[in-house]
């Protein structure tokens, strides 16, 4: 990978962080490489160092938006399963980087389409996936689903999750859903605490269109993308997920293992 310009991503508000992004700011500027922590850089980027937690790589991926180069994550949080590299491997690990020993991992990302009264309302993209909840006090919410126009269900439940395989290890997982490998191209729809018990999680191929409607109407359902981004629903409001044509690519050390990240943050024997 020829690296010419850097551009670091971080949770500039914690000091921790922001003293390990300075010094590696300097540390790449004795390669003769320019670093730069402005996000309006990132354009003109090579390479995307994420140093935080997964959420941090979620922002990132949200700035690069259709320009998605390469980003390699430096884990400064706790259960992180898209940040690997730790900060005491972070050196050695853009050294091998630099020098062209790394995999590069493409991860499936989804375009949502919110609509209220059959009009676009918003847009956006996701890495983890898509959630429609109710607010903690409120009743069970209804969702009715198709894909590809086929009617599949109509979920009371406390919500339901579109997730991409990266995402299965996120909320997805907390709600009983399958790990999917993140490199595998899918969509997965896990209702959160259905009130039928037989509602199980479904994963779909990625060329499919999912179609979920808020059939009733409380006043505190949500839907938010990757965690970041929150819309108000309303009865009837329409939400589309499909595959997007841009994929997150993540650059790893060669010696990295998807296995060995399972284990280790799942307490796998």
């Amino acid at each position: 990978m020829n690296v010419r310009r850097v551009v670091i991503v971080t949770k500039p508000k914690q000091p921790q962080v922001a003293r390990v992004a300075g010094e590696l700011v300097g540390w790449f500027e004795s390669k003769n490489i320019e670093a730069s922590l402005a996000p309006e850089t990132a354009a003109k980027a090579d390479l995307t160092i994420v140093v935080g937690g997964d959420g941090t790589l979620l922002a990132a991926a949200r700035l690069l938006d259709d320009r998605q180069i390469p980003i390699l994550a430096i884990n400064h949080g706790g259960l992180g399963f898209l940040t690997e590299v730790t900060l005491e491997e972070m050196y050695p690990a853009i050294e091998r980087v630099l020098a062209g020993q790394f995999i590069t991992e493409h991860r499936m990302m989804m375009d949502v389409e919110f609509s209220r009264a059959d009009k676009p309302v918003a847009r956006d993209r996701a890495l983890n996936d898509i959630v429609i909840n109710k607010g903690t006090l409120s009743r069970m919410i209804e969702l009715e689903s198709r894909v590809d126009g086929q009617y599949v269900s109509k979920f009371r439940a406390d919500g339901l999750i579109v997730a991409t395989p990266t995402g299965s290890t996120a909320y997805n997982l907390s709600a009983g859903g399958p790990i999917i490998f993140p490199t595998m191209s899918a969509m997965i729809i896990t209702p959160i605490c259905s009130h039928t018990l037989t509602n199980r999680p479904i994963v779909l191929p990625p060329g499919v269109k999912v179609e979920i409607v808020l059939r009733s109407s409380q006043d505190d359902v949500q839907l938010t993308v990757d965690g970041q981004v929150g819309l108000k629903l309303e009865m009837n409001d329409q939400i589309i997920v499909e595959k997007s044509n841009v994929a997150v690519k993540l650059v790893a050390p060669a010696d990295k293992n998807y296995f060995d990240v399972l284990r280790g943050k799942l307490k796998w024997g």
